[in-house]
């Protein structure tokens, strides 16, 4: 157990750091922008002195050092400035942010579910046509782009012309899962599906790789000649010894699949923070585009952290780090 916290204690230290690394660049990054968040904020008739007044008051009148503390101390404070429409971007985040949680969750469980099964499959029936034929489709799976994807998706199953019209093309109410769970499945399906359809294909070759090594290690020759079936050493044993590999891939590729859940929500009209970015880059809106950033990067700070403490519940031989 004091190993485990001690791993828990380094994560958590770790953490402050890299988010103050992660605020400072968005923030250095975003104050190159031209546009003058006053203007947009008060509009191309405002007055000179109106603007003076508004920079005056947000500190945008301040060295960059200085104006960065405000910022850090308006994030602490849950501020993370105004849209041009005058809206906290906090309210427009806690409200969109959701959304594109749920559809990365839902692709990554996609992805997992996939990689296991035929990964473990191609595994066992190793160099065999089975084998073959995974490693043909996961190999196309992973070198096809989740918006290309979703486009065919779109024209195979969407309702649109020529297709078969099982699925809605375009959503243009979100619905969520309490109020009707069939219209949310039906909605999500293929933006979640066209998101963790090529991670799942690289995911396949590493569940692959990994169980093959696992199948081949001297333990798992011992308990089967002992009597153990077969079935069981692969459940109990090898499938849990050999996901340690794809679990610290897969903490790589959340940030893809968040990344692509932005691009996604542009294809399917979902409007969560896909929408935002969108907005904040056409508009200029320097605090919307600077929030959005920066929520995407912590978000996916903390739930790296949060897979790297799956290790000690996925090997207990990770306790000893």
């Amino acid at each position: 157990m004091s190993s485990v916290l001690r791993l828990v204690g380094r994560r958590l230290v770790a953490l402050p750091v890299m988010v103050l690394g992660v605020t400072f660049l968005v923030f250095f990054v975003m104050s190159f922008s031209p546009a003058d968040p006053a203007r947009l904020a008060l509009g191309e008739s405002a007055s000179p002195d109106a603007l003076a007044a508004y920079r005056t008051e947000h500190g945008l009148d301040q060295p960059l050092l200085v104006r960065y503390g405000l910022f850090l101390s308006g994030m602490v404070q849950g501020d993370l400035g105004t849209t041009s429409g005058n809206t906290p971007v906090t309210d427009v985040i806690a409200t969109a942010f959701p959304i594109t949680l749920q559809l990365t969750f839902l692709g990554l469980l996609i992805a997992v579910v996939l990689a296991t099964v035929f990964g473990v499959l191609a595994a066992l029936y190793r160099d065999r046509w089975p084998d073959q034929a995974i490693r043909v489709v996961s190999i196309l799976a992973l070198a096809t782009p989740s918006f290309w994807l979703a486009i065919l998706l779109i024209q195979w199953l969407g309702q649109v012309p020529g297709g078969f019209g099982i699925f809605p093309a375009l959503i243009l109410a979100w619905v969520p899962f309490g109020a009707d769970p069939a219209t949310y499945l039906t909605n999500v399906a293929l933006p979640a599906f066209a998101l963790g359809v090529p991670v799942a294909g690289s995911l396949t070759r590493v569940v692959r790789t990994a169980m093959v090594e696992e199948l081949d290690k001297d333990y798992v020759r011992t308990a089967i000649g002992s009597g153990i079936p077969r079935s069981e050493v692969i459940a109990h044993n090898v499938l849990r010894n050999a996901l340690i590999t794809p679990i610290t891939v897969l903490g790589l590729r959340v940030g893809y699949l968040m990344g692509g859940a932005v691009i996604i929500e542009i294809i399917f009209n979902i409007q969560a923070m896909g929408q935002l970015i969108l907005d904040g880059v056409t508009r200029n809106d320097v605090f919307l585009v600077q929030g959005v950033t920066l929520t995407v990067a912590l978000a996916f700070i903390v739930i790296n952290i949060v897979v790297d403490l799956l290790y000690v519940l996925v090997n207990p031989r990770i306790r000893s780090i």
